[in-house]
């Protein structure tokens, strides 16, 4: 499993190809040195404290006095390749100063202006470094031509590639353990969010922000590391820039279980829905139709105390895609279900 840190650059290109995203397509930004020429002022990123809380420089964004000072076009030098392309944008690998990895977030169109594309950043920060299912946001930048966030980067890749890595490349299909670990960490970090309280300000300044919702999860932006513990990444992102249309030069593989990711208004329902698409995927391989699911035709071999539980997190899937929002659960709740299926005896 670990040797998809060491494939080649190809290999990674094809390996980050998810439903929604399409890696092979565009050059990375360092490869077109009309972004670097022509800049008059040069721009410093604004780097978040990694101790930031709400009794800390109030969450706000502060220098590192450990830190060099770090520009726009020295990340744009950097940058190491494109590794993953949505409709909001381009996830880059960018090799930064004393070999330090990052992934760099590139919005295409974003909906805010500068002030309050700090603000989002700075709260989404703020609640991101207070839960360890969630992936931490490093830093960000503001440009008139190019807008990014920077965050942690994970060798191991995405729930998407591991899933993928092994029904179309023949690498270690994931047991039963590690999908359910998976699993227990999504769940955590969903909830977190959901339990979030909305800015007391909101109504007074009519800013719509919503720091309990994520907006945007799927296999893709579920980052895994090497113990198979899960962080969710893009937190509040969908609320910064615009869904957007881009062309593809390899074919998109379709949704398994003729299901498709909710692009609903911001909410927390469309969350769950998008958490039960996860769980099906996880549960099935490529391709499968949700009656063979249904059957316990999964992709993995399982028995006694394993295969209820599997068959108990089905159950929770196909109650977070009822396709009436209101019957779908809470995540408070579906973490009182999963606390059930780990009492699950042989």
């Amino acid at each position: 499993m670990l040797s998809r840190a060491f494939v080649t650059k190809h290999q990674v290109r094809r390996n980050f190809n998810d439903h929604e995203e399409n890696s092979c397509r565009s050059m990375s930004i360092h490869e077109h040195e009309e972004f670097i020429i022509g800049f008059k002022q040069d721009v410093p990123l604004i780097f978040f404290d990694e101790n930031s809380d709400p009794n800390h420089n109030h969450g706000k964004a502060v220098a590192h006095s450990c830190e060099p000072r770090l520009t726009l076009k020295e990340v744009l030098r950097a940058s190491a390749g494109v590794m993953g392309e949505s409709h909001f944008g381009m996830t880059e690998k960018v090799v930064l100063l004393k070999g330090k990895i990052c992934a760099l977030k590139r919005f295409r169109k974003v909906v805010v202006k500068n002030s309050e594309f700090g603000k989002r950043i700075e709260k989404f920060a703020r609640v991101s470094r207070q839960c360890k299912q969630l992936v931490p946001i490093t830093a960000y930048l503001y440009s008139k031509r190019i807008k990014f966030v920077v965050c942690d980067y994970y060798p191991m890749g995405s729930l998407a590639d591991l899933l993928s890595g092994a029904r179309d490349l023949g690498q270690t299909a994931l047991e039963w353990k590690q999908r359910l670990k998976i699993i227990l960490c999504i769940v955590n970090g969903l909830a977190f969010i959901h339990s979030q309280n909305q800015p007391k300000n909101q109504i007074k300044d009519h800013k719509d922000i919503y720091l309990n919702v994520h907006g945007n999860v799927k296999a893709s932006n579920i980052m895994i590391n090497i113990d198979f513990t899960a962080c969710l990444s893009d937190y509040g992102f969908a609320q910064l820039a615009e869904r957007t249309e881009f062309s593809d030069t390899w074919q998109k593989k379709p949704l398994p279980y003729e299901y498709a990711y909710s692009h609903e208004l911001l909410s927390q329902k469309s969350d769950v829905y998008n958490f039960g698409i996860i769980l099906l995927d996880i549960l099935g391989r490529q391709g499968m139709k949700k009656e063979e699911v249904e059957n316990g035709e999964f992709e993995f071999i399982v028995q006694g105390k394993e295969r209820k539980q599997a068959f108990n997190v089905l159950n929770i899937a196909l109650s977070c895609t009822n396709s009436d929002q209101e019957a779908r659960p809470t995540m408070k709740e579906i973490v009182i279900y999963l606390g059930d299926v780990l009492r699950v005896r042989n």
